[in-house]
């Protein structure tokens, strides 16, 4: 092949200037279109777009931006009643371009009209959010995809709320209406969004409207959606619950922008303050006040009530403002208490650790040591498998997994899978032996959905089968493909994807 060299070239030594230089030409990237010229690229554009209708929008859209933020609202403005007039369903298939589309005309509320109007720009943010129950009725968003943009509209009307003009009354009644017609959480976060815009007049405002929208109660048209459900409740039941899980909420991001605890705390009664749901927030509010002991009181009322119970629900939430109560109310020794009762329960890494960071030096080595034997001892295997692989002490794991292999519950398969790749390594016959009880779990139970994962499992232990020197009292890697085959030779679904 002939080739050009640098001019002044030595020979044989220099770089082949022509393929190099026709190579780069031809990548394709912004800069080399531009070098095709307005009319060639239009032209490009033009094809591009023919029988794409989403690409025909964007077109649009950018050429109403070249013309500045009214037409590009103009033009979103009608996409959206587009939207909203759209009944047909949007399959898993057609979503990630759905999805792309949403963001897409955020982005150019984001980019061309934030910058240059913020009233525009939020009054189309807030359209785009009441979009929600039209898209949300026609797509399953199980992956939370349109959710997440949704969160990406109200992050934008958190930062056009410090430039706009609208009256922070008329904006408090505009954030009522709003969540009390909400029904897929689109306007979660509005109140902390607009607290600035809001001030104090309108945080008033909005508290006072909502108190009296509560206290009027739901009306013939909220109850009358409640009808036909066959819901448990009676309709006028199921308003009034709704109202008044919205007046809660309201009330709660109001207390919050005010920086009023006692109104949070007041949304509660005596019994509720005790849940494990509620009295997390509710002390971590007073321990952001400074006021600790209340802070305590709370959380040591809930955990009581916990303990009084069947099954005590171990909250790490609740357990972590429990901690910091007694870290602040400097009672060290009960901190270090309840930090290895809670260890020795659940095995949680995060509860030794503090721990130990609160032993003396040398006397943690020694704690350490005594946590990791009481975790090869401990009642749930699972847990002991991900404690000490989390730890980490692969080592002790290999050993606890041999000793205890025929214990192994192989439907969990989300810790066993990933002790298996962890230790698969250092440690192929544990690994091996994690990824058999998987197996056996599912041919076992016949459970189809999992048969390509076991069919992976087993071609994992075929690969470690070669650096596996003794398999001790389990079987070899042949005799346990022989055993599957003899107990399991109808799963021919599973066998089919063994065999590729």
């Amino acid at each position: 092949m002939r080739c050009g060299y640098l001019r002044g070239g030595a020979g044989w030594g220099e770089i082949p200037q022509g393929p190099v230089r026709t190579m780069a030409t031809k990548t394709l990237n912004a800069e080399n279109l531009e070098t095709l010229g307005a009319g060639l690229l239009a032209a490009l554009v033009m094809d591009l777009v023919q029988g794409n209708a989403a690409l025909q929008r964007r077109a649009r859209m950018e050429l109403s931006a070249a013309q500045g933020p009214k037409d590009i609202a103009a033009d979103l403005r009608k996409r959206f009643a587009t939207l909203r007039r759209s009944t047909s369903y949007v399959d898993w298939r057609k979503q990630k371009a759905f999805v792309k589309d949403l963001t897409s005309l955020l982005a150019m509320i984001q980019t061309g009209v934030a910058s240059q109007d913020a009233n525009e720009a939020f009054d189309l943010s807030w359209a785009f959010l009441q979009l929600a129950p039209s898209i949300h009725t026609r797509t399953d968003d199980s992956n939370g995809a349109i959710g997440d943009v949704m969160r990406d509209a109200m992050s934008l009307i958190a930062t056009l709320a410090p430039r706009i003009s609208a009256s922070p009354t008329v904006l408090a009644e505009r954030i009522l209406d709003a969540v009390a017609e909400a029904g897929y959480g689109e306007f979660d976060g509005i109140i902390p969004a607009l607290a600035e815009a809001l001030g104090r007049e309108g945080l008033g405002h909005l508290k006072a409207t909502t108190e009296a929208w509560a206290a009027a109660g739901p009306t013939a048209q909220e109850v009358a959606r409640y009808r036909g459900l066959g819901l448990m409740s009676s309709p006028e039941a199921s308003a009034r619950r709704n109202m008044d899980s919205t007046w809660s909420i309201i009330l709660a991001d109001v207390a919050d922008a005010q920086g009023d605890v006692d109104a949070y705390m007041a949304r509660y009664s005596a019994e509720q303050l005790t849940y494990g749901t509620i009295a997390p927030d509710v002390a971590r509010r007073l321990l952001d006040a400074g006021r600790v002991q209340e802070a305590f009181d709370i959380v040591t009322s809930a955990r009581t009530a916990e303990a009084g119970q069947t099954i005590r629900l171990f909250r790490y939430d609740l357990d972590e403002v429990f901690e910091e109560c007694l870290e602040k109310l400097g009672r060290r020794e009960d901190l270090k208490q309840h930090l290895w009762e809670t260890f020795t329960q659940t095995l949680n890494g995060a509860s030794l650790r503090k721990y130990l960071k609160l032993l003396p030096d040398f006397d943690d080595v020694e704690a350490e040591d005594r946590a990791l034997a009481l975790a090869e001892t401990h009642p749930h295997l699972g847990a002991a498998i991900h404690f000490l692989i989390g730890w980490p002490d692969h080592s002790r794991a290999a050993r606890l997994i041999a000793a205890q292999a025929v214990e192994l519950d192989g439907n969990a398969y989300e810790t066993l899978t990933a002790a298996a790749d962890t230790l698969a390594a250092s440690h192929p016959l544990a690994a091996t032996l994690l990824r058999r009880a998987m197996i056996q779990n599912t041919l076992t139970g016949a459970k189809s959905s999992r048969y390509r994962h076991a069919a992976r499992h087993l071609a994992e232990c075929q690969a470690s089968d070669a650096v596996i020197e003794d398999y001790g009292s389990a079987a070899s890697h042949v005799k346990f493909v022989r055993m599957l085959r003899e107990t399991h030779a109808r799963k021919s679904g599973f066998w089919q994807m063994v065999e590729g």
